[in-house]
């Protein structure tokens, strides 16, 4: 079992692996390699929904942790901080609908929509974990 304390570290990973996916995912469709592509949004998708779960735990379990950064940085964290909660929770619902789209409309949705949220989620909350816990 993963202690507690090990989980921010976890999380760090697993958006680092959604945006790993993300990126081959958009790679493989614009080969036109649809399985390949598939397979690879599945993976951000299992990725982005153990980080939630791992995220919630941690949460749960430790509370929230205060940033330390002081001068220019601050402002930056909290920037990027209240920018990637509000497109995270605008993030679900969009890749659930653009997982229910036929090919047509999911192609549009994902590339003007989806396909950017999802990936600043991912890189920011990467970029956070650095900020909060190695700056």
């Amino acid at each position: 079992m993963i202690p507690i304390t090990a989980l921010p570290h976890v999380n760090a990973l697993l958006n680092g692996a959604s945006t790993f996916f993300l990126v081959l995912g958009f790679w493989y469709i614009r080969r036109k390699r649809i399985a390949q592509h598939r397979f690879c949004m599945l993976c951000a998708l299992a990725a982005s929904l153990l980080f939630l779960a791992s995220y919630l735990v941690y949460h749960y379990q430790v509370g929230s942790k205060s940033f330390q950064g002081q001068g220019f940085i601050r402002p930056v964290y909290f920037a990027i901080l209240l920018t990637h909660t509000i497109l995270a929770m605008v993030n679900v619902p969009l890749v659930l609908i653009t997982l229910r789209e036929k090919f047509d409309q999911h192609a549009r949705l994902a590339r003007r929509w989806t396909l950017p949220v999802w990936l600043y989620v991912s890189v920011t909350g990467v970029l956070v974990y650095v900020m909060l816990y190695h700056l």
